[in-house]
C-alpha cells in the first residue's frame, strides 16, 4: 500500500510540473512516465518531441502511408501521423536501440519547457545546437548539417538578389521563425524593416506570398520544401563571399535531452555511431529522399 501511495504522489507531482511548465502553449502531448529528474525511459519507449509542422524536418499527415513502404508514426494522443527527416532518423535510432518510438507534437515556443517537464525525453526537431541552448540542454553530435538562405516572392522586387549587400538600404521587410538562431541574422540586413516574426516557418512563407514580408531568412531544406508546393516563392542561396556571418550555430542540427540525462544521451550517440550517422552524404541523401514525400498541405 505504501508503494502504491508513493507512485500516486509521483504521478501527481509530474502532472503539476507539466501544467506549470507548459502553461497555455497549445501542447497536444500527454504526460509521460519518464521521471522529471531526467533519467532514461524506464519502459523502453523513446519519447520524442517535435513541431510536426516544420517540413521537411517534420510534418503532420492524416494517414500512416507515406510512399514506397515508408510508414509515418502516430502522434501521441491524436488520430494523426508524423513524418519527415526527423521522424526517419528517430525511427532508425529507436530500432537500433531496441525501443518503441513515441512522437509528441508540441509548439516550438514550448518545446524546451515540455522537455524539462518530462512530457518527452528527447527533442529531434531540426534544432540547432547554440551556445545559449547548451547552457540548458545536452546535445548529441549533429544528425544533419544545413545551410541558410533567403526566400523572396518569385515575381517581386528582390527576385534577382544574389548577395546580402544587394538588400542593403532597400528598406525590405524581413521575417523569420520566432525563437531560432535566424532572428539575429535579420540585423545583418542593413536598413531592413522588421515586419514581425512567426511561430512557424509556414506562416513566414505565407507572409512572403501575401506581401506582409519581403525576405525570409531560413534554412535551405525548409525553403526548398516550401517552394515545391508554393510557386510564389523563390529560394536564393547568397554568394558565399557576401552572405550572413556568425551563422555557424544554425548549421549543426542535433538531438537535445535534459542536461542530467547522460544515460539517454550516451545511448542516442552510441546508436548514431552504430548506424554510421556521422556521414554527411548519408544525411544529404535521406533529406533529398524526404523532401518530395511531404503532403501538398500538412495539418
Amino acid at each position: 500500500m505504501k508503494r502504491k501511495m508513493t507512485a500516486f504522489c509521483m504521478a501527481a507531482a509530474l502532472a503539476l510540473s507539466v501544467m506549470s511548465g507548459c502553461g497555455t502553449s497549445g501542447n497536444t502531448s500527454g504526460s509521460s512516465s519518464a521521471e522529471a529528474s531526467g533519467s532514461a525511459s524506464p519502459d523502453n519507449v523513446l519519447r520524442v518531441g517535435m513541431e510536426c509542422a516544420y517540413p521537411p524536418f517534420n510534418w503532420t499527415q492524416m494517414t500512416p502511408e507515406v510512399a514506397e513502404g515508408i510508414t509515418a508514426e502516430p502522434i501521441y494522443g491524436t488520430d494523426t501521423y508524423a513524418y519527415g527527416y526527423d521522424v526517419a532518423v528517430a525511427q532508425k535510432l529507436a530500432e537500433e536501440m531496441g525501443m518503441e518510438l513515441e512522437i509528441h507534437k508540441v509548439e516550438w515556443s514550448s518545446i524546451g519547457t515540455s522537455l524539462d517537464a518530462g512530457v518527452y525525453d528527447a527533442v529531434i526537431a531540426g534544432m540547432g545546437r547554440t551556445a545559449e541552448r547548451e547552457k540548458a540542454y545536452a546535445f548529441t553530435e549533429p544528425y544533419y548539417y544545413r545551410h541558410n538562405c533567403i526566400v523572396v516572392k518569385a515575381d517581386g522586387p528582390y527576385a534577382d538578389v544574389t548577395k546580402l549587400s544587394d538588400l542593403a538600404g532597400t528598406g525590405c521587410k524581413v521575417t523569420t521563425q520566432l525563437g531560432t538562431g535566424w532572428v539575429p541574422l535579420l540585423d545583418q540586413i542593413e536598413g531592413a524593416v522588421q515586419s514581425g516574426n512567426f511561430e512557424t516557418t509556414s506562416e513566414c512563407f505565407m507572409a512572403i506570398s501575401n506581401g506582409v514580408a519581403d525576405v525570409c531568412v531560413v534554412d535551405l531544406p525548409t525553403a526548398e520544401s516550401a517552394a515545391l508546393t508554393n510557386k510564389d516563392l523563390k529560394v536564393i542561396t547568397l554568394d558565399p563571399s557576401d552572405t550572413f556571418t556568425n551563422d555557424d550555430e544554425m548549421v549543426n542540427v542535433c538531438i537535445a535531452v535534459r542536461k542530467d540525462d547522460t544515460e539517454l544521451l550516451n545511448s542516442l550517440q552510441e546508436a548514431m555511431d552504430a548506424i554510421g550517422w556521422n556521414d554527411s552524404e548519408a544525411m544529404d541523401q535521406l533529406m533529398e529522399e524526404t523532401i518530395p514525400l511531404q503532403p501538398a498541405s500538412s495539418v
